[in-house]
């Protein structure tokens, strides 16, 4: 498959900026890791995975789901999710974990055997007294983070910090782990994991009037479907590169 038609085909369907489909193919696309469906002499739908791991089994984890939109209707999605699913059950993958965008697509999965599992909370705070806080590396936070999920986390690595690096800022403290991105005075916690209390501080350390964090909770938000019989969802999945 051409990458120039994996380009063609996101920017018609998420309308991201090229920069950001440059990051994604320098730090987390693995070309074996993509299935696709053509249509008419090009290509009418793709979706990719990356290699995640709970309770050391490797899952694998779907993401950039796109269907051109002159080619929806058609009951492509059904079918690529599909064949991806065989595919990464004869390369021996536990099962697959989805982050829908919406309800709707959220009815649709669940629809292809997908059930929610674990899930998060938005937690909205205002500027308090400063804690200590300290950037990371990529490697770092790859490192912190596995001591900071909750118990049965999925643990995402294998190029995801690369990724998440190129879009957010990476901190720790001595009681959290948080990955933000910065707008003006405002921040978004992309995942915030250690203890919450820790927020108001976090945006005195940053100097931050106000910010939201996405936090463990009980908001559905990811979706597992098993692979393997008997394999038990995970019991958190907090990243989603959408």
């Amino acid at each position: 498959m051409e990458t120039n038609a994996l380009r063609t085909l996101w920017t018609e369907c998420f309308g991201n900026e090229d920069d950001w489909i440059e990051t994604f193919f320098r730090t987390a696309l693995i070309p074996d890791h993509i299935c696709v469906r053509n249509r008419q002499g090009r290509l009418a739908a793709a979706l990719c995975w990356m290699d995640v791991f709970c309770r050391g089994q490797k899952l694998a984890y779907l993401y950039a789901i796109a269907t051109a939109p002159d080619q929806r209707g058609q009951g492509l999605c059904r079918e690529l999710m599909a064949s991806a699913c065989e595919t990464l059950a004869r390369q021996h993958y536990a099962g697959c974990v989805v982050v829908p965008a919406e309800d709707g697509l959220r009815q649709m999965y669940r629809k292809m055997s997908f059930e929610n599992f674990g899930g998060i909370e938005h937690l909205s705070a205002r500027r308090g007294k400063p804690v200590p806080i300290h950037p990371v590396s990529p490697e770092e936070y790859a490192r912190l983070r596995r001591s900071f999920l909750p118990k049965d986390g999925v643990v995402q690595e294998s190029g995801a910090e690369n990724y998440l690096a190129a879009s957010a800022d990476l901190y720790a403290g001595e009681n959290f782990l948080l990955a933000a991105e910065r707008e003006g005075q405002a921040l978004f916690g992309v995942e915030l994991l250690g203890d919450p209390r820790a927020a108001e501080g976090i945006l005195g350390g940053l100097d931050c009037e106000k910010g939201t964090f996405r936090i463990p909770g009980s908001e559905p938000f990811a979706m597992f479907r098993p692979l393997v019989p008997g394999t038990p969802p995970p019991g958190y999945f907090g990243l989603a590169f959408e």
